[in-house]
């Protein structure tokens, strides 16, 4: 056990005060935030470009107006089209001619309208011309058929499902807290793929650069292949786990920033919370509701219960696969190139944990998403997207209790496979050999 907790030691002090890991851990919080705050300005970005566009419309169906949008300022005109070209080519002082001509049939469901210009029209500019001119034609047909535009607005209902509990002392539950547990479960299963995978490689590589560098002769004279093994994956574990508990404190402090940013007051968002939200009039402008009824759901979960099973979850997925990828980097040669082929067949589940994922967090009680959070494999990344759900609390312990034994079975074959492979040279290994070596007495 003493040089279990050795290994164990030096993997985790040599990984823990790196640059590379400090770096990586306090600034991957600012990136994450940096990143959603570009992003929301790219998506919200309206072009500051201005052009004007003159229209010809001879049977005046746009009642000679259409709204300014997207930086295009219309211009209407009773100039002939040919007039118009020949103006175009000599002043160009407008962007283009937007030709509408008449609707012979008031019933058709196709139309077209002309835009001439040497320019090309933006996708953007493109859709805005389009959905102006929809609503127009809408309106002028509205008015040639007799409808009364009011009884038409009244025909539109807007719908909002309610769900309420029947029976009692369960807790009422709304859209909003599905919307919310659904994109935690995503977030939370996303978060487990790239640990897995990321420390699983780790492993992995670790244990092929011992080999190469033929360290690992000096160690095994001195420690069983085992508990080298053991404190590998433990120490690095520990890392991982290290720099999750720094995320979890990081980015909350990093959301009270962005908040007082955006001019938003903490206790103005508690005093929000519960039903009757009233938005504080000092941020009124670009925030909505919305963001308080998430802010309240996220406090409303069962963070008591989620954290330690995401945790759970996490050391189970992390032994399992880090112990078998531990165990292909101790059977590969001397080529680095071997590992593609043997890593192959754990790749491959947990690629399709991702995709089950993707479904468990769209319906998280489909039958696909149960017996699969059930299966160790899949478990570790279906699971935590489950959490932000109602789940039967028999399913949590089945999946715990299968996931813990086969953490002890994967680290029993890893062992096997790392106490032959790792003194093993100048040979490829074949899965065929990685069977013997499994099932080998010596």
């Amino acid at each position: 056990m003493d040089k279990i907790i050795l290994i164990f030691k030096r993997e985790y002090l040599t990984r823990v005060f790196k640059k590379s890991f400090l770096l990586t851990t306090l600034l991957t919080p600012f990136a994450i935030l940096l990143f959603i705050l570009v992003l929301g300005f790219i998506m919200t970005y309206d072009s500051d470009e201005k052009q004007t566009i003159k229209v010809s419309d001879p049977s005046n169906m746009m009642s000679g107006t259409i709204e300014e949008s997207k930086g295009i300022f219309y211009e209407f005109t009773n100039n002939d089209l040919d007039d118009l070209k020949k103006e175009y080519v000599e002043k160009s002082d407008f962007s283009g001619i937007l030709y509408i001509p008449k609707i012979e049939d008031i019933g058709t469901s196709s139309y077209t309208v002309f835009y001439y210009s040497d320019e090309k029209l933006s996708l953007d500019a493109s859709s805005s011309i389009s959905s102006k001119i929809r609503s127009k034609i809408k309106d002028y047909k509205i008015v040639q058929m007799g409808i009364d535009p009011t009884q038409l607005e009244n025909l539109d209902t807007k719908v909002t499902l309610d769900p309420e509990p029947i029976s009692e002392g369960v807790e009422d539950t709304s859209s909003m807290s599905t919307l919310v547990g659904s994109i935690l479960g995503g977030i939370m299963g996303y978060l487990m793929f790239f640990i897995i995978l990321i420390y699983g490689m780790m492993v992995m590589r670790s244990v092929m650069e011992e080999k190469i560098s033929r360290i690992v002769e000096i160690m095994i004279s001195s420690v069983k292949p085992f508990q080298l093994m053991l404190g590998k994956i433990l120490g690095v574990g520990a890392v991982g786990l290290t720099q999750i508990i720094i995320w979890a404190i990081l980015i909350p402090v990093f959301s009270i920033i962005a908040y007082t940013l955006l001019g938003i007051d903490s206790a103005d968002i508690a005093a929000t919370a519960g039903p009757g939200i009233n938005v504080p009039p000092q941020i009124e402008a670009g925030i909505t509701e919305d963001i308080y009824k998430v802010y309240n759901e996220l406090g409303n979960l069962n963070w008591i219960l989620i954290l330690p099973l995401f945790l759970i979850y996490f050391i189970g997925g992390y032994i399992i696969y880090t112990s078998l990828f531990a165990a292909v980097g101790s059977a590969i040669g001397d080529d680095l190139q071997e590992g593609n082929s043997l890593t192959m067949p754990l790749m491959l589940p947990i690629v399709l944990a991702v995709y089950i994922m993707i479904k468990a967090v769209e319906s998280p009680n489909s039958s696909l998403a149960v017996w699969s959070s059930m299966v160790p494999f899949l478990s570790p990344i279906v699971m935590p997207a489950r959490l932000g759900a109602d789940i039967p609390f028999w399913q949590i312990a089945v999946s715990i209790a299968l996931l813990v034994l086969f953490c002890f079975f994967s680290v029993w074959i890893a062992a096997r496979i790392y106490r032959v492979g790792i003194l093993l040279y100048g040979k490829k290994a074949s899965f065929k050999e990685l069977g013997k070596w499994i099932f080998s007495k010596n």
